[in-house]
């Protein structure tokens, strides 16, 4: 398994993981300045245990991160917590997404899910940094 390749990226969704793109779209009407649809979904590859997917429209890109489907434990897949943490950050000049909205109405695409900015970068699957020099180890070790 080659990470790299393999993680990173998006895809089509899914259809276990399709999202009610109308509702979707009322919500973010009403709870993301700024949004205007029309949107498109596509799910990013990589992640660990909630699922990531990458929201275009015309104007700019966002991302939504979702519990899972289905029955969790109750302090499982804490996306309210990662919101409250990006949220608490960004007005600090951290760099992390801009933080758009929180949503924990299971109405709305069938879990609790929250929307921020979309952010270009690379993602680091292995800590050891193999491919990097000591110089750019040194530099990404200080940036964190």
């Amino acid at each position: 398994m080659n990470p790299q390749e393999d993680m990173t990226g998006t895809m089509d969704v899914p259809d276990k993981d399709k999202l009610d793109e109308a509702n979707l779209t009322n919500w973010m009407e009403a709870n993301v300045e700024g949004f205007s649809g029309p949107l498109s979904l596509s799910k990013f590859k990589g992640g660990q245990s909630n699922p990531t997917y990458k929201i275009d429209t015309p104007g700019t890109s966002y991302v939504l991160r979702k519990k899972p489907f289905g029955k969790l434990l109750p302090s499982a897949h804490a996306v309210d917590r990662e919101f409250r943490v990006i949220a608490g950050l960004y007005p600090t000049g951290f760099p992390v997404a801009k933080p758009y909205g929180l949503c924990d109405d299971d109405s709305v695409i069938g879990t609790m899910f929250y929307i921020m900015g979309m952010a270009d970068g690379r993602t680091l699957w292995d800590g050891t940094l193999p491919d990097s020099n000591p110089q750019e180890r040194t530099a990404i070790y200080h940036q964190m």
